[in-house]
């Protein structure tokens, strides 16, 4: 049982994984928490080394920023920002560039704050940028946060889920090589990754019944065999599986006029087949505000939705707001799984929301038959 189960008030417990120490996001961690109302909506706890906090807190001269050393996540304070340290040894920094250290103290700290999550001390993890080439090890052989932690929690499918206000854009194939992804899409696959997003969309997002748009793999959703035949016999067979297993899904659109003419706002989910394919509208919508989330996990985890930003890194030039929006979803999110289990588990309390809803539904549809003629 997580340390926040026995009382919805109380305040939730966020872990954060420092990711690379000399990147942005030490930066972002701090500007996020400066604000004293942050710490008024969770408490944080930082998998990390209160040496180099200290270092970035003086580098972007943030002076109403202060934190609690602490030993283990039973000494957490709430209302303040915790530091848990990872290592002791004075840590040699070299901001803007990627190094062994930096990607040792990545890894350990990410190792760290999961072994704390699996054992119900902390309720969430957010997690920092991490360079993906310097955390290589016999350990973390993994492209990235969602490949690793789809192992190390043992989950069964995840999806890579790209958010930002009602925009909701799942990543199919995550972090692999775009010559390599129609290698992978197949019918089994993309009915694996939509049955998750459909019940991510319900119970993490709150949303009765999402409906998704799949995208298609070629050009033109390939001109019916055309430009490539994956769209015709893959893809429009397995939303046809989906849509009769009760998944309100539909497709596969092509991208281009998917996202140019806005037909993303018809829909609650977006399914990208290849990275590139769901993350630069995204970005190109919400480069500062996007938050990355990890569907199918037994645990809660976000992140901003930056990379490492070396190139500013040390500048006070980052902004704080996807990783306080990662923060905030990760609240969100706890919040609504535990409403979402608890309807589950009374089917009374759920037909009568249901019924609230269904009665505001037709209130609505009776104003708008109600309005003025011309």
């Amino acid at each position: 049982m997580n340390v926040s189960e026995n009382n919805i008030n109380t305040p939730v417990r966020l872990g954060i994984s420092q990711g690379d120490i000399n990147g942005i996001g030490y930066e972002v961690m701090i500007k996020c928490f400066s604000d004293s109302r942050m710490v008024e909506a969770c408490t944080p706890i930082l998998y990390g080394s209160s040496k180099v906090l200290s270092y970035h807190k003086k580098l972007i001269n943030a002076n109403d920023f202060s934190f609690v050393n602490i030993r283990s996540t039973d000494q957490c304070q709430n209302k303040k920002f915790n530091i848990l340290n990872i290592i002791q040894d004075e840590v040699k920094i070299d901001i803007g560039q990627p190094t062994p250290i930096g990607g040792l103290l990545a890894a350990m700290s990410l190792d760290r704050a999961c072994q704390d999550i699996i054992n119900g001390n902390i309720d969430a993890l957010v997690t920092n940028p991490i360079n993906k080439k310097n955390i290589q090890s016999k350990d973390f052989n993994f492209p990235g946060h969602t490949e690793y932690l789809t192992k190390k929690f043992n989950a069964e499918e995840s999806l890579m889920i790209m958010t930002c206000r009602n925009i909701h854009i799942g990543i199919m194939t995550n972090h692999l090589a775009l010559s390599d992804v129609p290698k992978v899409i197949t019918q089994d696959l993309i009915v694996r990754k939509l049955r998750v997003m459909d019940m991510s969309l319900k119970r993490d997002f709150g949303i009765r019944m999402p409906k998704i748009a799949v995208l298609a793999l070629n050009p033109h959703a390939g001109d019916h065999g055309l430009i490539g035949s994956e769209d015709d016999n893959i893809v429009a067979p397995a939303v046809k599986q989906a849509f009769d297993e009760g998944i309100l899904a539909f497709g596969p659109y092509p991208s281009d006029g998917f996202f140019g003419n806005g037909s993303m706002n018809d829909f609650d989910g977006v399914m990208a087949l290849y990275h590139d394919q769901g993350l630069i509208p995204f970005k190109l919508m919400s480069f500062t505000e996007g938050v990355n989330f990890t569907a199918g996990l037994p645990y809660v985890r976000t992140s901003p939705a930056h990379g490492t930003a070396f190139e500013i890194a040390g500048k006070n030039k980052a902004s704080a707001q996807s990783f306080r929006n990662a923060v905030y979803l990760a609240i969100d999110i706890i919040k609504n799984r535990k409403e979402y289990d608890l309807l589950k588990s009374n089917p009374l309390q759920k037909a009568k929301r249901d019924h609230i809803v269904d009665e505001d539904i037709t209130k609505e549809l009776q104003q708008e038959d109600d309005g003025p003629t011309i």
